[in-house]
């Protein structure tokens, strides 16, 4: 039922979005991930193409059709362009005064091909320790980093800096696989909810 409403969320909105939001949101996309160099030249015809057309309905309307199609075929493989709006920063390191600037705890464990957190206001071991029991009794042993970090949301930038627990060349690390496209979404996607 979940999957309805969000489906039904998603049309909406696309319904009410002028093309030009459209195409904006979805050029901020996939700009920012490893295929935009696949649909780069569409979306520059595309917005030629609703330059020159302005007041010709017919084709503004067959360019709107365009582009709602592709945004269904980039959902249809999987990916989130909702995420075209938030951005990820992952720099330095904080300590307890931390709260006090509005940063939150969190524990992120990182696998091959997904990862899981918690937030609350435990210290980051007792933190780690819920998500590793969590992790244990799930079955989940394909951990392959663990952080131990600080975050805060400001509008649409997802801020992420290093806890005093949390070794130097682990948050090299972490900085290293989030400058990839498709970790950094991962991460969004996940961490979206944690507001």
């Amino acid at each position: 039922m979940a999957g309805f409403a969000k489906r039904i969320s998603i049309s909406l909105a696309e319904r009410f979005a002028t093309t030009w939001v459209l195409l904006s949101d979805t050029t901020n996309f996939l700009s920012r991930s490893s295929i935009f160099a696949h649909y780069e030249g569409q979306l520059r015809e595309l917005r030629q193409r609703l330059a020159i057309a302005k007041d010709d309905d017919l084709k503004l309307r067959e360019a709107r059709e365009e582009l709602v199609a592709l945004r269904a075929s980039l959902r249809l493989q999987g990916y989130d362009l909702s995420l075209g709006s938030l951005d990820l920063t992952v720099k330095g390191f904080r300590n307890d005064a931390a709260l006090s600037e509005g940063f939150k705890r969190i524990v992120v464990f990182i696998g091959a091909k997904d990862l899981w957190y918690i937030t609350g206001d435990d210290n980051h071991r007792v933190l780690h320790d819920y998500l590793e029991s969590d992790c244990d009794k799930r079955g989940i042993n394909s951990i392959l980093h663990k952080h131990y970090l600080w975050y805060r949301w400001n509008n649409g930038l997802l801020i992420l800096s290093g806890a005093d627990s949390e070794r130097g060349d682990d948050f090299e690390l972490l900085k290293e696989w989030a400058e990839r496209p498709e970790n950094r979404f991962a991460i969004l996607s996940k961490l979206k909810k944690a507001r």
